[in-house]
């Protein structure tokens, strides 16, 4: 734990289980973080909050350390995978996955300005190659400059092969999350984006009951 202890994250101080006749109960103590979120209202950017190179460093800096962390779970699960390609890309799944420790829920209302902290740890694990910063990617595409400074800050990352499946994953997922009636002004970016990378234009979206 000491890797992920490095990440600029808040503390879990303590649980607390308890149930109350058929209802069970969890709460979790953390540090209190004084500052505020990039994107308070949404999960996606409708604007350039004006990071400074320093947060781009820092957030560079925490994945790649999150990166060499013991994962505790997969959290993008192939059986998922198998049937959200097809049905929100278009295309087969992938025969292999190359997987790392991610944070798993890495978009604009999880993120604090400076000093950078990333929040909301419940999906944390074993995640595709790529899958955080092309999540996070994804949530910027209505604001093409931050979208193509997560390009350019992860560029390694995203053009490696393993990497464009992660990516490729996180597009299906928000796909999915059109299909459930969320995102629908970005919704065209996301067909588009993914659209580019596959070279196939992904289905509409319909609703889906598929659990990643």
């Amino acid at each position: 734990m000491l890797v992920l202890d490095a990440v600029p994250r808040p503390r879990l101080h303590g649980v607390h289980d308890w149930t109350d006749g058929e209802w069970a109960f969890e709460a979790e103590a953390f540090d209190y973080v004084a500052q505020p979120v990039v994107s308070p209202d949404r999960a996606d950017l409708d604007r350039d909050p004006g990071l400074p190179d320093a947060w781009w460093d820092n957030l560079r800096q925490a994945l790649g350390l999150l990166s060499e962390a013991d994962g505790v779970r997969v959290t993008v699960r192939v059986e998922w995978m198998e049937r959200a390609f097809p049905q929100f890309l278009g295309i087969p799944a992938p025969a292999t996955v190359v997987r790392v420790s991610g944070h798993g829920d890495l978009h604009w209302g999880n993120l604090t300005t400076m000093p950078l902290n990333l929040l909301d740890w419940e999906r944390w694990g074993m995640v595709p190659v790529g899958f955080d910063a092309g999540l996070l990617h994804a949530n910027s595409l209505l604001v093409p400059g931050v979208a193509d400074r997560i390009r350019k800050e992860f560029a390694s990352i995203l053009d490696s092969p393993a990497g464009r499946i992660g990516e490729l994953a996180a597009l299906a997922e928000m796909l999915q999350a059109v299909a459930c009636g969320w995102y629908a002004e970005l919704a065209p970016c996301l067909l588009a984006h993914a659209e580019t990378l596959t070279g196939v234009r992904p289905p509409v979206p319909a609703h889906s009951e598929l659990t990643a």
